[in-house]
């Protein structure tokens, strides 16, 4: 179930449900999404789903992560991007593969210390983990060029959206009752918002680290 076979599986079924940028596709199939995931999970790791990693939180639908990404690349080289939410880092694992480097914020730190360790594992040197709150971003690493949230926020927040490099994309879902995904685009004027599509993500988790 963890096979190179059932993660083609998974691209197919990806690129069938509207997934079109084959970069961000490379990199899901080169991602070994089982070893993110506990070992009695591991025979859906390539499902099309969201399963639980602890402490309230999921790893996100491989769709979802696809989406987001390819959103947030918009075929362009991205090169500094900021992640709010590392989760167990699966999120931040492709977006290493698509990205020059790579900031991700986590205020859970079981999640933070697992996540430290897979990644070193899978030699993601491009990804630089932080075990704080994420609602104020990283302004000491910014501007970035992408910003991905993968949490639900009520709002988006002013701090991260300063931190949107002109030229910038940002994603994120927001809303409680019903979530949609959001894009953020900063140009020379200011921000465009636009609304993509319903989605459902754990609520973002608020408060100091």
């Amino acid at each position: 179930m963890t096979s190179a076979r059932t993660r083609g599986r998974l691209i197919e079924r990806l690129r069938a449900e509207g997934i079109q940028d084959e970069t961000v596709l490379a990199a899901m199939s080169e991602i070994p999404r089982h070893i993110f995931i506990d070992e009695a999970l591991a025979s859906r790791a390539y499902d099309d789903v969201s399963l639980p990693i602890g402490h309230g939180q999921t790893i996100s639908q491989p769709y979802i992560v696809a989406r987001m990404t390819e959103v947030l690349r918009n075929g362009r080289q991205l090169n500094r991007v900021l992640e709010i939410g590392t989760g167990c880092g699966y999120q931040a694992a492709v977006l290493a593969k698509v990205a020059k480097e790579v900031y991700s914020v986590e205020r859970i730190q079981p999640l933070y210390e697992r996540a430290r360790k897979t990644l070193r594992e899978l030699k993601m040197f491009n990804v630089s983990l932080r075990y704080a709150d994420g609602t104020a971003g990283l302004p000491d690493a910014g501007p970035f060029d992408g910003i991905i949230m993968a949490c639900a926020a009520p709002a988006l927040s002013a701090a991260l959206r300063e931190q949107l490099a002109v030229g910038g994309r940002m994603v994120l879902p927001m809303g409680t009752q019903e979530q949609y995904l959001y894009l953020i685009e900063r140009d020379e004027n200011g921000f465009r918002e636009s609304r993509l599509e319903a989605v459902k993500f754990v609520p973002l988790v608020m408060g100091k680290a």
